[in-house]
């Protein structure tokens, strides 16, 4: 298990972790929370070894293989495939052994190696790579790029199947949601969920947290607090405790209140000096509550439109897409029949790389209609969040530069808002400081571009915004202001977005972009998510089908045609056909139900210790419900995998007894 114990951790001369001490078991799946500057990357660094504690005591078990994703952008010409491969470095060394052994014609060293790498599952891994590539988003005919064609979030997406696919015991994931849609994120979650390691995750995407983690560290004050359950039962178990610990100090105020009352009263007359002495030391006695001091929280709100035309956009009969380097161009969407009306508040889904981004860039005019036609409203202001901050951004500017050139663009240099004061006090309410609103916009990070970007959309009124993966790097206080803040917006909004909880939020209906086209999504996001695996269910059986032989010609196919039977013959082997399968499947079934019974009785016994262990417990009762806990999880696991081959076994049996 890894333990601390009263550690102290610095990052230069801050400390971050004061008398920080915890316990993480083996395979438990751990969130790691906390506001920004908190520690959550510092403490990263120690579970890694890249920090040592400047106090107190760390441990990790002795032999333990940790993966992470690395944060440099890779620059390589080495195909995708290969990249991620090398993730595994045992399967890397293995190779190299063997091709030494090889040119040596060590014999022996050869059957060694050979025997080392089918221990390694060399057999499999680049199936294994390929899938991780897959999952992920990338197309088949992508496998084999090189790593340095790729665009830089999709480079980070392979430092992420690379960390995945290195064997390990304990994985590190620092916001590993960042550079993904919602088809690849859903593929996260189910990847992790299987992953039998320990997993800490940071991460500000709260259904991402929540389906994933079981277990909350929250980094507050310096100290680390464990709460048994996902991110939402975190926030609940969280009030209550503030909840309680404000109670608590309101009576304690009342209490000491009373007894100073009695000692200014009384501590001067002789008859009563000794009670008041006694109640001076209870009070020198007392042990204090702490006031619960909440962090200020980060707020704004998008400005009044000068104007609502209705309808904002409309969309007759166009093709989307962008021009090649030779000038070809390349469309991606055709045909598109849209109109936007004042007041619509959309969500535009879509797997990656059927053209969300394209279909936003184009109305946020950035790139050109390829053909048709697209009509704004008169008036119509745009507010345009790109996906990359950059494409909006000069590194180079400060904030400051930023807001005069905007006003300049806009035509409002001259206005009383433009003044440079008035400007600073606008950059100040986005928590843009004093000497932060000077500082070139390279030195950010990502959040604090992100704000400033925002910062920009609202100080041009927009009664259109067109937002493209918005909460890429906020933080978790900032995606709640984000949501307030669209929710009061009376303005027209397109919002892509892999963050389901802002979706769900902000937006009344859902656009889909799929297979070339854009229409209207009939359901909500678990719809949309069952939908994903209908498509991926779809490519495969495309591809499975490419594979096969071709079919057979006119007379092969009249030669195996089968003889038409009367009505109440066909009634009879459709009725002996279904007996026959439901005496097959009879056993099956009743083992179903038996997993799934012994699943929900396991499921249940997991919460309830989860929820002990975010009570305060002596270390015995932890380590035995730790221990419960993972056995837990290892049954559960094995009856997922049975409860999986039960049912593809039945629907094997029924899609072998079904008619032609």
């Amino acid at each position: 298990m890894i333990q601390l114990q009263n550690v102290a951790l610095r990052r230069g001369a801050k400390l971050l972790l004061d008398g920080a001490s915890v316990t993480i078991h083996p395979g438990e799946k751990v969130g790691l929370v906390g506001r920004n500057g908190a520690g959550k990357s510092t403490l990263f660094a120690l579970l890694s070894g890249a920090l040592h504690e400047d106090g107190g005591d760390f441990s990790l078990p002795a032999g333990w293989r940790i993966a992470q994703v690395a944060q440099h952008m890779p620059e390589t010409a080495e195909a995708a495939t290969e990249f991620v491969l090398a993730g595994d470095e045992r399967l890397t060394t293995l190779h190299e052994q063997l091709r030494r052994a090889e040119q040596a014609g060590n014999g022996l060293a050869i059957a060694q190696a050979h025997s080392d790498l089918a221990d390694a599952g060399a057999h499999d891994a680049r199936a294994r790579a390929e899938a991780l590539i897959l999952g992920l988003g990338f197309q088949v005919g992508q496998l084999r790029q090189p790593v340095n064609s790729f665009s830089g979030g999709w480079r980070m997406r392979l430092q992420l199947a690379r960390a995945l696919m290195a064997p390990s015991d304990l994985l590190l994931l620092d916001e590993p949601t960042n550079h993904l849609d919602l088809d690849a994120l859903v593929w996260l979650e189910g990847w992790l969920t299987r992953y039998a390691g320990t997993l800490i995750v940071i991460s500000h995407d709260r259904d991402f947290l929540d389906a994933v983690t079981r277990v909350t560290l929250h980094i507050e004050a310096g100290r680390l607090n464990r709460y048994g359950g996902n991110y939402s039962a975190f926030e609940e178990l969280r009030a209550q405790q503030l909840a309680l610990q404000q109670a608590a100090y309101a009576r304690q105020q009342d209490k000491i209140a009373h007894l100073q009352k009695f000692i200014d009263r009384f501590k001067a007359k002789a008859t009563k000096a000794r009670q008041a002495q006694s109640r001076v030391k209870a009070l020198e006695r007392m042990e204090r509550v702490a006031p619960v001091l909440m962090d200020a929280e980060f707020q704004f709100e998008f400005r009044q439109p000068d104007s609502l035309p209705d309808p904002m956009l409309a969309i007759s009969d166009a093709a989307f897409g962008y021009r090649l380097p030779g000038g070809s161009e390349k469309t991606i969407l055709c045909g598109v029949q849209r109109t936007v009306r004042a007041g619509q508040r959309i969500g535009i889904l879509g797997a990656n790389g059927q053209g969300k981004s394209t279909f936003v860039k184009t109305v946020a005019r950035t790139l050109p209609l390829l053909s048709g036609r697209l009509t704004e409203g008169k008036g119509l202001t745009i507010g345009y969040f790109a996906q990359q901050e950059l494409d909006v951004l000069h590194e180079a500017s400060t904030p400051l530069e930023h807001m005069v050139r905007l006003a300049r663009d806009t035509g409002r240099e001259n206005s009383e808002e433009a003044r440079e004061q008035q400007l600073r006090n606008f950059l100040g309410s986005f928590n843009f400081p004093g000497a932060m609103v000077s500082q070139p916009v390279g030195q950010f990070s990502g959040g604090e571009k992100a704000r400033l970007v925002l910062a920009m959309i609202v100080w041009q009124r927009p009664n259109l915004l067109l937002l493209d993966e918005p909460t890429n790097h906020l933080d978790l206080a900032t995606r709640e202001a984000l949501a307030l803040a669209l929710n009061a917006y009376e303005g027209t909004m397109l919002l892509v977005s892999h963050d389901r909880a802002l979706l769900r939020s902000v937006c009344d209906e859902l656009w889909l972009v799929a297979r070339g086209q854009v229409s209207d999504f009939d359901g909500d996001l678990q719809d949309y998510q069952r939908y994903l695996m209908d498509e991926a269910r779809r490519r495969r059986e495309q591809a499975a089908a490419a594979a096969e032989p071709a079919p057979a010609g006119p007379a092969e196919a009249e030669a195996a045609a089968p003889t038409a039977l009367n009505p109440a013959e066909q009634r009879r082997i459709d009725a002996r056909r279904r007996q026959q399968v439901a005496e097959q499947t009879q056993p099956l079934r009743r083992a179903l139900a038996q997993a799934e019974q012994r699943m929900q009785a396991l499921g249940t016994e997991q919460a309830e210790l989860e929820q002990g262990l975010a009570t305060p417990l002596p270390a015995t009762e932890i380590a035995a419900a730790g221990r419960r806990l993972k056995a837990l999880g290892d049954e559960l696991a094995a009856l997922e995998d049975e409860w999986l081959r039960l049912s593809g076994e039945i629907e094997a049996i029924e899609q072998a007894a079904a008619p032609a």
